[in-house]
Protein backbone atom coordinates (compact mmCIF):
# COMPACT_ATOMS: atom_id res chain seq x y z
CA UNK A 1 0.00 0.00 0.00
CA UNK A 2 1.87 3.40 -1.19
CA UNK A 3 1.18 6.21 0.72
CA UNK A 4 0.52 8.47 -2.60
CA UNK A 5 -2.75 6.04 -3.26
CA UNK A 6 -6.03 6.23 -2.59
CA UNK A 7 -6.31 2.90 -0.43
CA UNK A 8 -4.25 4.78 1.82
CA UNK A 9 -6.18 7.47 1.58
CA UNK A 10 -9.27 5.39 2.50
CA UNK A 11 -7.03 2.81 5.22
CA UNK A 12 -5.33 6.00 7.54
CA UNK A 13 -8.73 7.78 7.87
CA UNK A 14 -10.32 4.31 9.36
CA UNK A 15 -7.03 3.73 11.51
CA UNK A 16 -7.81 6.87 12.94
CA UNK A 17 -11.26 6.60 13.77
CA UNK A 18 -10.81 3.22 15.65
CA UNK A 19 -7.92 4.37 17.44
CA UNK A 20 -9.27 7.25 18.93
CA UNK A 21 -13.29 6.88 19.03
CA UNK A 22 -13.16 2.84 19.88
CA UNK A 23 -9.87 1.60 21.46
CA UNK A 24 -8.66 5.01 23.16
CA UNK A 25 -9.74 4.09 26.61
CA UNK A 26 -7.92 0.94 26.33
CA UNK A 27 -3.72 1.04 25.41
CA UNK A 28 -3.62 -2.69 25.12
CA UNK A 29 -6.48 -3.04 22.34
CA UNK A 30 -4.87 0.69 20.70
CA UNK A 31 -1.66 -1.40 20.32
CA UNK A 32 -3.08 -4.26 18.97
CA UNK A 33 -5.20 -2.37 16.62
CA UNK A 34 -1.54 -0.93 16.16
CA UNK A 35 -0.37 -4.46 15.26
CA UNK A 36 -2.77 -5.66 13.21
CA UNK A 37 -2.90 -2.47 10.94
CA UNK A 38 0.54 -2.59 10.63
CA UNK A 39 0.54 -6.31 9.55
CA UNK A 40 -2.36 -5.44 7.12
CA UNK A 41 -0.70 -2.68 5.28
CA UNK A 42 2.39 -5.14 4.98
CA UNK A 43 0.43 -7.88 3.53
CA UNK A 44 -1.04 -5.59 1.03
CA UNK A 45 1.88 -5.34 -0.72
CA UNK A 46 2.71 -9.33 -0.97
CA UNK A 47 1.40 -11.83 1.84
CA UNK A 48 3.44 -14.45 2.11
CA UNK A 49 6.29 -11.83 3.06
CA UNK A 50 4.28 -11.06 6.29
CA UNK A 51 5.45 -14.66 7.59
CA UNK A 52 8.91 -13.69 7.41
CA UNK A 53 8.15 -10.38 9.26
CA UNK A 54 6.37 -12.28 11.60
CA UNK A 55 9.49 -14.70 12.44
CA UNK A 56 11.83 -12.05 12.73
CA UNK A 57 10.03 -10.12 15.27
CA UNK A 58 9.52 -13.41 17.15
CA UNK A 59 12.80 -14.46 16.62
CA UNK A 60 14.23 -10.93 18.58
CA UNK A 61 11.33 -10.91 20.55
CA UNK A 62 12.15 -14.65 22.40
CA UNK A 63 16.25 -14.17 22.07
CA UNK A 64 15.61 -10.63 23.76
CA UNK A 65 13.95 -12.81 26.75
CA UNK A 66 16.73 -15.60 26.62
CA UNK A 67 19.37 -12.91 27.00
CA UNK A 68 17.87 -11.33 29.83
CA UNK A 69 17.02 -14.42 31.59
CA UNK A 70 20.74 -15.67 31.02
CA UNK A 71 22.90 -17.26 34.27
CA UNK A 72 26.10 -16.24 32.50
CA UNK A 73 27.71 -14.62 29.68
CA UNK A 74 28.04 -17.62 27.66
CA UNK A 75 24.58 -18.45 27.36
CA UNK A 76 23.95 -14.51 26.62
CA UNK A 77 26.61 -14.25 23.68
CA UNK A 78 24.98 -17.48 22.49
CA UNK A 79 21.45 -16.25 21.94
CA UNK A 80 22.87 -13.16 21.21
CA UNK A 81 24.71 -14.15 18.13
CA UNK A 82 22.01 -16.75 17.16
CA UNK A 83 19.90 -13.56 16.71
CA UNK A 84 22.45 -11.76 14.24
CA UNK A 85 22.93 -14.77 12.34
CA UNK A 86 19.58 -15.43 11.55
CA UNK A 87 18.39 -11.76 10.74
CA UNK A 88 21.61 -11.21 8.78
CA UNK A 89 21.57 -14.83 6.85
CA UNK A 90 17.85 -13.71 5.83
CA UNK A 91 19.09 -9.88 4.57
CA UNK A 92 21.90 -12.17 2.94
CA UNK A 93 19.61 -14.29 1.42
CA UNK A 94 16.62 -12.33 -0.01
CA UNK A 95 19.33 -9.36 -0.93
CA UNK A 96 22.63 -10.66 -1.46
CA UNK A 97 22.99 -14.38 -2.47
CA UNK A 98 22.44 -13.46 -6.21
CA UNK A 99 25.31 -10.28 -6.03
CA UNK A 100 27.86 -12.95 -4.40
CA UNK A 101 27.03 -15.51 -6.80
CA UNK A 102 27.16 -14.09 -9.82
CA UNK A 103 30.25 -11.38 -8.92
CA UNK A 104 32.09 -14.63 -8.35
CA UNK A 105 31.53 -16.18 -11.56
CA UNK A 106 32.29 -13.13 -12.99
CA UNK A 107 35.67 -12.91 -10.99
CA UNK A 108 36.93 -16.53 -11.84
CA UNK A 109 36.06 -16.25 -15.63
CA UNK A 110 38.66 -13.78 -15.89
CA UNK A 111 41.30 -16.43 -14.79
CA UNK A 112 39.72 -18.62 -17.95
CA UNK A 113 37.18 -20.72 -15.49
CA UNK A 114 33.42 -20.66 -16.81
CA UNK A 115 30.62 -21.85 -14.18
CA UNK A 116 27.06 -21.23 -14.39
CA UNK A 117 26.34 -19.41 -10.83
CA UNK A 118 22.67 -20.67 -8.97
CA UNK A 119 20.69 -17.69 -8.28
CA UNK A 120 17.58 -17.03 -6.96
CA UNK A 121 14.46 -16.34 -8.59
CA UNK A 122 12.82 -14.09 -5.63
CA UNK A 123 12.14 -10.46 -5.15
CA UNK A 124 13.25 -8.52 -2.36
CA UNK A 125 10.83 -8.33 0.76
CA UNK A 126 10.41 -4.94 1.03
CA UNK A 127 11.42 -3.11 4.00
CA UNK A 128 13.62 -5.97 4.67
CA UNK A 129 16.80 -3.38 5.82
CA UNK A 130 14.52 -1.49 7.89
CA UNK A 131 12.77 -3.97 10.17
CA UNK A 132 16.11 -5.78 10.79
CA UNK A 133 18.01 -3.17 11.71
CA UNK A 134 15.15 -2.58 13.89
CA UNK A 135 14.92 -5.70 15.52
CA UNK A 136 19.29 -5.51 15.49
CA UNK A 137 19.37 -2.59 17.43
CA UNK A 138 17.36 -4.08 20.04
CA UNK A 139 19.25 -7.44 20.66
CA UNK A 140 22.63 -5.17 20.36
CA UNK A 141 21.03 -2.74 23.02
CA UNK A 142 19.72 -5.08 25.46
CA UNK A 143 23.09 -7.79 25.06
CA UNK A 144 25.10 -4.11 25.64
CA UNK A 145 22.82 -3.89 28.81
CA UNK A 146 21.47 -0.79 27.68
CA UNK A 147 17.57 -2.18 27.94
CA UNK A 148 15.94 -4.43 29.30
CA UNK A 149 14.26 -7.36 26.92
CA UNK A 150 10.45 -6.39 26.38
CA UNK A 151 8.07 -9.06 27.40
CA UNK A 152 5.32 -7.77 26.30
CA UNK A 153 4.54 -9.54 22.49
CA UNK A 154 2.09 -7.15 21.15
CA UNK A 155 4.41 -3.86 22.22
CA UNK A 156 7.49 -5.21 20.60
CA UNK A 157 5.98 -6.56 17.68
CA UNK A 158 4.09 -2.71 17.03
CA UNK A 159 7.75 -1.49 17.39
CA UNK A 160 9.27 -3.49 14.96
CA UNK A 161 6.49 -3.48 12.41
CA UNK A 162 4.64 0.04 12.60
CA UNK A 163 2.98 0.57 9.60
CA UNK A 164 4.47 4.74 9.21
CA UNK A 165 7.79 3.82 9.44
CA UNK A 166 7.80 -0.53 8.21
CA UNK A 167 8.97 -0.16 4.96
CA UNK A 168 11.44 2.60 4.38
CA UNK A 169 12.09 4.32 7.97
CA UNK A 170 13.00 6.24 10.04
CA UNK A 171 15.21 3.33 11.85
CA UNK A 172 13.92 3.54 14.90
CA UNK A 173 15.58 2.38 18.44
CA UNK A 174 13.64 0.49 21.26
CA UNK A 175 14.75 3.09 23.66
CA UNK A 176 13.02 5.97 21.68
CA UNK A 177 10.07 4.48 20.35
CA UNK A 178 8.83 1.45 22.56
CA UNK A 179 8.34 3.53 25.52
CA UNK A 180 6.01 5.76 23.38
CA UNK A 181 4.07 2.83 22.56
CA UNK A 182 3.84 1.18 26.48
CA UNK A 183 2.56 4.85 27.79
CA UNK A 184 -1.14 6.09 27.72
CA UNK A 185 -1.90 8.18 24.91
CA UNK A 186 -4.39 11.01 24.38
CA UNK A 187 -5.30 13.03 21.66
CA UNK A 188 -3.96 16.56 21.03
CA UNK A 189 -5.05 18.81 18.49
CA UNK A 190 -2.05 20.67 17.94
CA UNK A 191 -0.20 17.69 17.41
CA UNK A 192 -2.73 15.93 14.77
CA UNK A 193 -3.15 19.41 12.85
CA UNK A 194 0.57 19.15 12.91
CA UNK A 195 1.24 16.30 11.63
CA UNK A 196 -1.55 16.31 8.94
CA UNK A 197 0.43 19.71 8.11
CA UNK A 198 3.80 17.37 7.90
CA UNK A 199 1.76 14.65 5.52
CA UNK A 200 0.77 17.74 2.99
CA UNK A 201 4.00 18.53 2.64
CA UNK A 202 5.64 14.89 2.38
CA UNK A 203 2.82 14.55 -0.24
CA UNK A 204 4.00 17.49 -2.07
CA UNK A 205 7.58 16.64 -2.51
CA UNK A 206 6.99 13.37 -3.63
CA UNK A 207 4.15 13.87 -5.87
CA UNK A 208 5.26 17.08 -7.39
CA UNK A 209 8.19 17.85 -6.64
CA UNK A 210 9.87 13.74 -6.87
CA UNK A 211 7.51 12.43 -9.56
CA UNK A 212 8.05 15.26 -11.78
CA UNK A 213 11.20 14.87 -11.53
CA UNK A 214 11.33 11.23 -11.81
CA UNK A 215 9.94 11.31 -15.39
CA UNK A 216 12.62 13.89 -16.78
CA UNK A 217 15.19 11.87 -15.08
CA UNK A 218 14.24 8.42 -15.98
CA UNK A 219 14.34 9.90 -20.04
CA UNK A 220 17.95 11.35 -19.58
CA UNK A 221 19.52 8.63 -17.57
CA UNK A 222 17.64 6.28 -20.08
CA UNK A 223 18.65 7.17 -23.07
CA UNK A 224 22.29 9.12 -22.01
CA UNK A 225 24.27 8.18 -25.23
CA UNK A 226 21.55 10.44 -27.39
CA UNK A 227 22.21 13.73 -25.17
CA UNK A 228 24.30 16.71 -24.87
CA UNK A 229 26.78 16.82 -21.76
CA UNK A 230 24.98 20.07 -20.50
CA UNK A 231 21.62 17.74 -20.85
CA UNK A 232 23.29 15.23 -18.88
CA UNK A 233 24.57 17.20 -15.97
CA UNK A 234 20.71 18.59 -15.65
CA UNK A 235 19.36 14.69 -15.67
CA UNK A 236 21.42 14.36 -12.85
CA UNK A 237 20.42 17.63 -11.09
CA UNK A 238 16.89 16.07 -11.54
CA UNK A 239 17.57 12.35 -10.03
CA UNK A 240 19.28 14.53 -6.97
CA UNK A 241 15.78 16.26 -6.56
CA UNK A 242 14.18 13.46 -7.49
CA UNK A 243 15.44 10.81 -4.66
CA UNK A 244 15.47 13.95 -1.99
CA UNK A 245 12.03 15.02 -2.56
CA UNK A 246 11.22 11.15 -2.79
CA UNK A 247 12.50 9.50 0.38
CA UNK A 248 12.57 13.08 2.37
CA UNK A 249 8.83 13.47 1.38
CA UNK A 250 8.25 9.39 2.60
CA UNK A 251 9.72 10.23 6.04
CA UNK A 252 7.52 13.43 6.31
CA UNK A 253 4.30 11.30 5.72
CA UNK A 254 5.91 8.76 8.36
CA UNK A 255 6.48 10.97 10.70
CA UNK A 256 3.31 12.56 10.25
CA UNK A 257 1.51 9.60 10.23
CA UNK A 258 2.90 8.79 13.72
CA UNK A 259 2.12 12.03 15.24
CA UNK A 260 -1.29 12.23 14.78
CA UNK A 261 -1.46 8.78 16.72
CA UNK A 262 0.02 10.20 19.56
CA UNK A 263 4.12 9.05 18.38
CA UNK A 264 6.68 10.99 17.69
CA UNK A 265 9.31 9.54 15.36
CA UNK A 266 12.99 10.09 14.87
CA UNK A 267 14.02 13.18 12.50
CA UNK A 268 15.14 11.34 9.04
CA UNK A 269 16.40 15.24 6.94
CA UNK A 270 17.07 18.51 7.83
CA UNK A 271 17.43 19.97 4.81
CA UNK A 272 20.56 18.04 3.31
CA UNK A 273 21.00 19.99 0.49
CA UNK A 274 21.72 23.43 2.33
CA UNK A 275 24.71 21.62 3.39
CA UNK A 276 28.33 23.29 3.89
CA UNK A 277 30.30 20.64 3.35
CA UNK A 278 30.20 16.50 2.96
CA UNK A 279 30.27 15.84 6.59
CA UNK A 280 27.29 18.71 6.99
CA UNK A 281 25.25 16.76 4.82
CA UNK A 282 25.87 13.33 6.16
CA UNK A 283 24.72 14.68 9.78
CA UNK A 284 20.91 15.72 7.92
CA UNK A 285 20.50 12.63 5.22
CA UNK A 286 18.75 9.49 6.54
CA UNK A 287 20.02 10.65 9.84
CA UNK A 288 18.37 8.06 11.12
CA UNK A 289 20.76 5.73 9.30
CA UNK A 290 23.68 7.60 9.59
CA UNK A 291 23.30 7.47 13.58
CA UNK A 292 22.82 3.96 13.28
CA UNK A 293 26.44 3.07 11.73
CA UNK A 294 27.77 5.39 14.05
CA UNK A 295 25.85 3.68 17.23
CA UNK A 296 26.16 0.13 16.22
CA UNK A 297 29.35 0.09 13.66
CA UNK A 298 31.69 3.03 13.96
CA UNK A 299 31.83 3.25 17.42
CA UNK A 300 32.43 0.00 18.05
CA UNK A 301 35.40 -0.01 15.67
CA UNK A 302 36.85 2.60 18.07
CA UNK A 303 35.39 5.50 16.54
CA UNK A 304 37.79 8.57 16.56
CA UNK A 305 39.71 7.39 19.81
CA UNK A 306 42.43 5.66 18.11
CA UNK A 307 44.24 8.14 15.98
CA UNK A 308 43.59 9.51 12.23
CA UNK A 309 44.34 6.60 10.58
CA UNK A 310 41.84 4.73 12.43
CA UNK A 311 39.17 7.01 12.04
CA UNK A 312 40.19 6.81 8.32
CA UNK A 313 39.52 3.29 8.37
CA UNK A 314 36.73 3.77 10.27
CA UNK A 315 35.02 6.12 8.15
CA UNK A 316 35.44 4.22 5.35
CA UNK A 317 34.13 1.08 6.30
CA UNK A 318 30.98 2.60 7.81
CA UNK A 319 30.19 4.32 3.68
CA UNK A 320 31.38 1.24 2.15
CA UNK A 321 28.71 -0.97 4.26
CA UNK A 322 26.13 2.11 3.70
CA UNK A 323 26.47 1.70 0.44
CA UNK A 324 26.07 -2.62 0.20
CA UNK A 325 23.33 -1.74 2.46
CA UNK A 326 21.64 0.18 -0.29
CA UNK A 327 22.06 -2.03 -2.38
CA UNK A 328 23.52 -5.67 -4.13
CA UNK A 329 25.44 -3.68 -6.88
CA UNK A 330 28.39 -2.20 -7.43
CA UNK A 331 27.56 0.74 -8.18
CA UNK A 332 26.35 1.23 -4.42
CA UNK A 333 29.39 0.71 -3.37
CA UNK A 334 31.49 3.60 -5.43
CA UNK A 335 29.12 5.52 -4.18
CA UNK A 336 30.02 5.10 -0.61
CA UNK A 337 33.38 4.87 -1.55
CA UNK A 338 33.15 8.42 -3.49
CA UNK A 339 31.28 9.62 -0.25
CA UNK A 340 33.74 8.61 1.83
CA UNK A 341 36.67 10.11 -0.24
CA UNK A 342 34.64 13.24 -0.22
CA UNK A 343 34.67 13.59 3.66
CA UNK A 344 38.27 12.47 3.78
CA UNK A 345 39.67 16.20 3.97
CA UNK A 346 37.37 17.34 7.25
CA UNK A 347 38.39 13.64 8.54
CA UNK A 348 42.20 14.84 8.32
CA UNK A 349 42.15 18.51 8.81
CA UNK A 350 39.94 18.01 11.75
CA UNK A 351 37.00 20.40 10.41
CA UNK A 352 34.12 17.71 10.06
CA UNK A 353 32.25 19.51 13.00
CA UNK A 354 32.76 23.21 11.61
CA UNK A 355 29.36 23.30 10.44
CA UNK A 356 26.99 22.02 13.22
CA UNK A 357 24.65 25.47 13.22
CA UNK A 358 21.84 25.84 10.89
CA UNK A 359 23.26 27.82 7.77
CA UNK A 360 22.69 31.23 8.14
CA UNK A 361 20.64 31.34 11.30
CA UNK A 362 18.14 34.16 11.55
CA UNK A 363 19.49 35.88 8.43
CA UNK A 364 17.27 36.26 4.74
CA UNK A 365 20.19 35.20 2.86
CA UNK A 366 23.35 33.38 2.90
CA UNK A 367 26.91 34.76 2.69
CA UNK A 368 28.85 34.53 -0.41
CA UNK A 369 31.09 32.06 1.27
CA UNK A 370 28.37 29.81 2.54
CA UNK A 371 26.54 29.75 -1.43
CA UNK A 372 29.61 28.59 -2.52
CA UNK A 373 30.21 26.05 -0.03
CA UNK A 374 26.74 25.02 -0.73
CA UNK A 375 26.95 25.08 -4.44
CA UNK A 376 30.56 22.89 -4.35
CA UNK A 377 29.02 20.52 -1.89
CA UNK A 378 25.66 20.05 -3.46
CA UNK A 379 27.69 19.41 -6.75
CA UNK A 380 29.81 16.55 -5.53
CA UNK A 381 26.84 15.24 -3.66
CA UNK A 382 24.70 15.17 -7.21
CA UNK A 383 28.13 13.38 -8.88
CA UNK A 384 28.05 10.96 -6.48
CA UNK A 385 24.57 10.29 -7.13
CA UNK A 386 25.03 9.47 -10.49
CA UNK A 387 26.45 6.06 -9.68
CA UNK A 388 23.23 5.75 -7.49
CA UNK A 389 21.06 5.97 -10.22
CA UNK A 390 22.96 3.60 -12.71
CA UNK A 391 22.21 0.56 -13.51
CA UNK A 392 26.15 -0.57 -13.83
CA UNK A 393 29.19 0.83 -13.19
CA UNK A 394 30.02 0.81 -17.30
CA UNK A 395 26.90 2.79 -17.79
CA UNK A 396 27.86 5.57 -14.65
CA UNK A 397 31.23 6.38 -16.46
CA UNK A 398 29.89 6.16 -19.56
CA UNK A 399 27.53 8.91 -18.11
CA UNK A 400 30.26 10.61 -16.66
CA UNK A 401 32.45 10.32 -19.99
CA UNK A 402 29.47 12.33 -21.73
CA UNK A 403 29.06 14.99 -19.02
CA UNK A 404 32.89 15.62 -19.41
CA UNK A 405 32.89 16.22 -23.20
CA UNK A 406 32.48 18.96 -26.27
CA UNK A 407 28.82 18.94 -25.43
CA UNK A 408 28.80 20.22 -22.04
CA UNK A 409 28.42 23.98 -23.78
CA UNK A 410 25.55 23.25 -25.38
CA UNK A 411 21.99 24.11 -24.23
CA UNK A 412 20.28 21.28 -22.86
CA UNK A 413 17.76 19.61 -24.69
CA UNK A 414 15.52 16.21 -24.44
CA UNK A 415 12.01 15.54 -25.96
CA UNK A 416 9.64 16.81 -23.91
CA UNK A 417 11.95 19.80 -22.18
CA UNK A 418 9.22 22.55 -22.87
CA UNK A 419 7.02 20.55 -20.42
CA UNK A 420 9.78 20.64 -17.79
CA UNK A 421 9.15 24.21 -17.48
CA UNK A 422 6.44 24.11 -14.55
CA UNK A 423 8.57 21.69 -12.90
CA UNK A 424 11.86 23.99 -13.39
CA UNK A 425 9.09 26.72 -11.64
CA UNK A 426 7.64 24.31 -8.72
CA UNK A 427 11.52 23.51 -7.83
CA UNK A 428 12.09 26.97 -7.15
CA UNK A 429 9.04 27.78 -5.33
CA UNK A 430 9.59 24.71 -3.58
CA UNK A 431 13.49 25.61 -2.76
CA UNK A 432 12.39 29.03 -1.26
CA UNK A 433 9.91 27.16 0.63
CA UNK A 434 12.52 24.81 1.87
CA UNK A 435 15.07 28.07 2.58
CA UNK A 436 12.56 29.72 4.57
CA UNK A 437 11.42 26.97 6.85
CA UNK A 438 15.59 25.82 7.27
CA UNK A 439 15.39 26.11 11.03
CA UNK A 440 12.17 24.02 11.13
CA UNK A 441 11.78 20.33 11.55
CA UNK A 442 10.17 20.87 8.19
CA UNK A 443 9.77 23.13 5.94
CA UNK A 444 6.19 24.34 6.32
CA UNK A 445 6.08 23.84 10.10
CA UNK A 446 5.47 27.59 11.23
CA UNK A 447 4.93 28.81 7.51
CA UNK A 448 2.31 31.31 7.78
CA UNK A 449 1.47 31.48 11.68
CA UNK A 450 1.53 35.66 11.34
CA UNK A 451 -0.81 35.13 8.27
CA UNK A 452 -4.79 35.36 8.64
CA UNK A 453 -6.84 32.30 8.60
CA UNK A 454 -7.90 32.98 4.77
CA UNK A 455 -4.27 33.60 3.32
CA UNK A 456 -2.89 30.32 5.65
CA UNK A 457 -6.28 27.94 4.33
CA UNK A 458 -5.56 29.40 1.06
CA UNK A 459 -2.30 28.44 1.21
CA UNK A 460 -2.87 24.94 2.13
CA UNK A 461 -5.51 24.61 -0.70
CA UNK A 462 -3.61 25.29 -3.37
CA UNK A 463 -1.01 22.66 -2.44
CA UNK A 464 -3.94 20.01 -1.86
CA UNK A 465 -5.09 21.30 -5.44
CA UNK A 466 -1.65 20.69 -7.04
CA UNK A 467 -0.91 17.55 -5.47
CA UNK A 468 -4.47 16.61 -6.58
CA UNK A 469 -3.81 18.04 -10.23
CA UNK A 470 -0.45 15.87 -10.59
CA UNK A 471 -1.85 12.82 -8.69
CA UNK A 472 -4.85 12.44 -11.29
CA UNK A 473 -2.59 13.23 -14.01
CA UNK A 474 -0.41 10.74 -13.53
CA UNK A 475 -0.38 7.68 -15.45
CA UNK A 476 0.36 5.50 -12.06
CA UNK A 477 1.39 6.25 -8.46
CA UNK A 478 5.05 6.13 -8.53
CA UNK A 479 6.47 3.72 -5.56
CA UNK A 480 9.17 5.33 -3.51
CA UNK A 481 12.50 4.84 -4.48
CA UNK A 482 13.62 3.12 -1.12
CA UNK A 483 11.63 0.83 -1.20
CA UNK A 484 14.16 -1.22 -2.84
CA UNK A 485 15.94 -1.19 -0.28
Amino acid sequence: MLFNSLNFAIFLPIVFILYWFVTNKNLKLQNILLLASSYFFYACWDWRFLFLLIFSTLLDYYTGIKMLDAKNQNIKKFWFWLSISVNLGFLGVFKYYNFFTESFAEAISHIGLQVNPWTLKVILPVGISFYTFHGLSYVIDIYKDRIKAEKKFIDYAVFVSFFPLLVAGPIERATHLLPQIQKKREFNYANAIDGLRQILWGLFKKIVIADNCAQFANTIFDHSADYSGSTLVLGAIFFAFQIYGDFSGYSDIAIGTARIFGIDLLRNFAFPYFSRDIAEFWRRWHISLSTWFRDYLYIPLGGSKGGTWMKIRNTFIIFLVSGFWHGANWTFIIWGFLNALYIMPSIIFKTNRNNLDIVAKGKTLPSLKDLFSMGITFSLTVFAWIFFRSKSIAEAFNYISGIFSKSIIKMPYFPGIGISVPTFVFLSLFLIVEWIGREQQYAIQSLGYKWTKTYRWAFYGSLILVIFYFFISSDTNQQFIYFQF
